[in-house]
C-alpha cells in the first residue's frame, strides 16, 4: 500500500504561522481551519510546526511530508455525516532540540505573521532558570522571548514585523498571560528596553477559547480506514464536526485571517468572557448536572443518557429553561449554541463515559452548575427545580452505589471521606437526612459559601434526595418530565 506522502502532492504556500505544538487538537482545529481559509478565502499561508517538548511526533510528520487525513464524524445539522480530508498545510517541522538554529532562522521570515499554541494548561508557565543562550530553553514561553528576540535584531525593531499570537491552552486570558512571562523573561535576561517596547508596540497578543472534541488516532478503526483510504497514513485524527474559536483582539486581527469567509465559526470579539460563562454553563454544566442522575438511572454514557426519552428531556429542559434564562448573550445565540451540544451529546462515533465526567464531580458542580443556581434564584426569586435536583442527585451518588452495584468513585480523599462519613451515619430518617445534606452544604471547602444560607436549597435539596432514596432515579426523575 502507497504512504499518503506518495499519493497527494502537497502545494506550497508561504510560511505565516509558526505553530507550537503537533499534536491532535492543533492539526484537527487551526491547521483544518487554515486549510479551509487556503483554499476558500485566499489566505494562501503554511504552517511551520515546532515541537514543544523533547519527546514529540514532528519526525513522524515530516516523514509523511507535513501530511495527514482528517476525520470529522459526528452529528451535522441534524444528520449523522463522516467526512474525510487531506490536510496539506504544515510545510516543515523543527524539532528545536536539535534544529535550534533552524528554529531561530525561521525568525527572520518577513512574511510571518502568526504564532499559535497548545502546549498544555502547564505550558504557559515561567521557569527562572531559562537563560537567553540555552539551545533550547526549557520552558515555552522562554524559547519564544528567544525567537522574538531574534526577530526583533533582524529586522532592526521594524515596527511592521510584528507577531499575532493567539494561544489556545485552556487557560484564562491565555494570552495576556503569555504576554506577561515573555516580558518578566526579557527582564531576567536584561534585554534592552527598545526590544521590550517593541513586544508592546509592534506585537498583538489575543486570548482565545476554543471548543471542539478531537478523540485523536482512531487505533480501534485504522485497519478499517486504510482500506477506505487506500494509502497508509500514520498520523489519521478524528474530531467532530462542531469547532468553536472565540478570539479576543482588535477586529483587523480578521482581516488577516479571514475565517468569516471560508464560513467557519471564529469570532473576533472585544470580550470572550460571555462566551466562556456559555460553554462553562451550558455544554460543561450540563454535562455535570447529567451525571448523577443519568448514571443512577442507569445510562453509562453520554448518548445514552441524551437519546433516552425521560433522561434526555430532564437534560434539555434543564438547559433550556434554567441554565440559558441565566446568561447575558442573545436568545438566539445561546440557543443555537445548546442545539449544537445537544447534537454533540448525541455524537455516535464518541463514546464519552459518564464516570469520566464525575471525576472531581463536586468541584465541577461548584464551577459549572452552582453559579446557574445563584444566578436563577437572584433574578427570579426561585430555586431552579432540575439543577437542584441534580444536586440532590449528586449527594446521592456519592454513596456509592447503584442498584447494588458499588460505584467508582473519584475526587479528593478528603472528599470522599467526608461522604463516607454521611453515609455511613445516617440512620434512615428524614431528620438523618435532613442532617446530611446541611452539612454537604455548609461544606465551604468547595463550595467557598455556606449553601444553607440560599434560601430554600437546604430543604429542597432534602426533599429531592429523599424521593430518590425512597422512590429509585428511574422514578424520581419522572416527575419532571411528565
Amino acid at each position: 500500500m502507497k504512504k499518503i506522502q506518495e499519493t497527494h502532492e502537497k502545494k506550497r504556500y508561504p510560511e505565516k504561522i509558526l505553530q507550537i505544538g503537533e499534536g491532535n487538537f492543533l492539526r484537527a482545529f487551526v491547521d483544518w481551519m487554515v486549510f479551509k481559509i487556503n483554499h476558500e478565502a485566499g489566505f494562501n499561508g503554511s504552517v511551520v510546526v515546532v515541537q514543544p517538548l523533547k519527546e514529540g511526533m514532528v519526525e513522524k510528520l515530516e516523514e509523511q511530508n507535513g501530511l495527514y487525513t482528517l476525520y470529522l464524524n459526528g452529528i451535522k445539522n441534524g444528520e449523522v455525516v463522516s467526512e474525510h480530508s487531506i490536510i496539506d498545510v504544515i510545510s516543515r517541522t523543527i524539532n528545536p532540540y536539535v534544529q535550534f538554529d533552524e528554529y531561530l532562522q525561521t525568525a527572520k521570515n518577513p512574511e510571518l505573521r502568526f504564532v499559535v499554541s497548545n502546549t498544555t494548561e502547564a505550558g504557559i508557565s515561567f521557569d527562572e532558570n531559562d537563560k537567553l543562550e540555552d539551545r533550547p530553553q526549557n520552558s515555552f514561553p522562554a524559547k519564544l522571548t528567544a525567537f522574538l528576540y531574534q526577530r526583533y535584531k533582524a529586522f532592526n525593531g521594524d515596527q511592521t514585523k510584528g507577531l499575532i499570537f493567539i494561544p489556545c491552552e485552556l487557560i484564562d486570558k491565555n494570552g495576556v498571560k503569555l504576554k506577561e512571562i515573555i516580558l518578566k523573561y526579557a527582564k531576567l535576561w536584561n534585554l534592552e528596553d527598545s526590544f521590550i517596547n517593541w513586544i508592546h508596540a509592534a506585537n498583538t497578543f489575543c486570548n482565545s477559547l476554543v471548543d471542539r472534541i478531537v478523540p485523536g488516532y482512531p487505533k480501534e478503526k485504522i485497519e478499517e480506514i486504510r482500506k477506505e483510504l487506500r494509502y497508509e497514513d500514520n498520523m489519521v485524527v478524528e474530531a467532530e464536526p462542531f469547532h468553536l474559536w472565540v478570539i479576543e483582539g482588535p477586529q483587523w486581527v480578521k482581516d488577516e485571517f479571514p475565517a468569516d469567509q471560508a464560513g467557519l465559526d471564529v469570532l473576533f470579539v472585544e470580550d470572550l468572557t460571555p462566551y466562556r460563562t456559555r460553554k462553562v454553563r451550558i455544554l460543561n454544566g450540563a454535562h455535570t448536572s447529567m451525571v448523577p442522575v443519568a448514571y443512577l438511572y442507569g445510562k453509562d454514557t453520554v448518548r445514552e443518557a441524551i437519546e433516552d426519552p425521560v433522561v434526555g428531556k430532564f437534560v434539555k429542559d434543564t438547559i433550556f429553561e434554567e441554565i440559558i434564562p441565566t446568561l447575558e448573550l442573545s436568545k438566539e445565540e445561546l440557543v443555537n449554541f445548546a442545539g449544537a451540544v445537544i447534537d454533540r451529546f448525541k455524537n455516535p462515533f464518541i463514546k464519552h463515559y459518564l464516570m469520566s465526567i464525575s471525576l472531581n464531580a463536586m468541584s465541577k458542580f461548584k464551577t459549572r452548575v452552582l453559579p446557574s443556581i445563584l444566578q436563577y434564584k437572584e433574578s427570579k426569586n426561585l430555586l431552579p427545580s432540575r439543577l437542584v435536583f441534580s444536586l440532590a442527585a449528586l449527594i446521592g451518588f456519592y454513596r456509592g452505589d447503584r442498584a447494588g452495584t458499588a460505584i467508582e468513585l473519584k475526587d479528593d480523599a478528603e472528599i470522599l471521606e467526608l461522604y463516607k462519613n454521611l453515609w455511613s451515619a445516617y440512620d434512615g430518617s428524614r431528620l438523618g437526612l435532613e442532617k446530611l445534606v446541611e452539612q454537604v452544604l455548609a461544606y465551604e471547602k468547595v463550595w467557598e459559601m455556606d449553601l444553607n444560607e440560599v434560601d430554600g436549597l437546604q430543604k429542597q435539596v432534602t426533599d429531592y434526595l429523599a424521593l430518590i432514596m425512597e422512590k429509585g432515579m428511574e422514578e424520581a426523575v419522572k416527575d419532571f418530565v411528565r
